[in-house]
């Protein structure tokens, strides 16, 4: 199985359960002016959850997430890296491709013929802000190398021959 995951501990899942029905407008203005930003967005959101999922306050989780392939093969990824909300399905889509490439490279190194690629992208939900997010990526290859030395490969070959041939034949009257 080969792919990218994002990795690193997450506050929200292993510290105390939060109880965000009590954040209030207040809690809300209180990160805006921390961050800099107008306090006049804080009446707009019940809760500091609402205004994380909605981009008004910096989700740290989200912030935070980083990506690493945990593959033998050369491909991007090898070191954790951070990549944003936005271009992460774009970016785990490319990774997972490079999968891919290094089959068919493989399989035509070797003589072989790749029968089955198969990519899946996995989505997660973040805890602190609850948006949904790509949590990272799998890619399955099927490859079929042919055995030449095989007897039963030759005896397969030779009956294969015998019964397929003339079968397409077309003659013109």
């Amino acid at each position: 199985m080969l792919g990218i995951n994002s990795v690193g501990q997450n506050q929200y899942l292993n510290g105390p359960s939060l109880d965000l029905s009590n954040y209030g407008s207040s809690k809300v203005a209180d990160e805006l002016k921390a961050e800099g930003k107008s306090t006049d967005l804080a009446k707009n959101y019940a809760s500091e959850r609402a205004a994380k999922r909605a981009g008004v306050i910096e989700c740290e989780t989200c912030a935070s997430r980083k990506y690493q392939d945990g593959s033998d093969e050369q491909v991007s990824f090898k070191s954790a890296q951070h990549i944003s909300p936005q271009a992460a399905a774009a970016r785990v889509r490319g990774h997972e491709a490079e999968h891919v490439s290094n089959a068919y490279d493989k399989a035509k190194e070797k003589g072989g013929k790749v029968l089955n690629a198969t990519v899946s992208i996995h989505t997660a939900v973040c805890p602190e802000c609850g948006r949904t997010y790509v949590s990272g990526g799998t890619t399955h290859t099927q490859i079929k190398y042919p055995n030449e030395e095989n007897p039963y490969q030759k005896n397969r070959k030779n009956a294969d021959g015998g019964l397929l041939a003339g079968m397409n034949f077309d003659a013109e009257v």
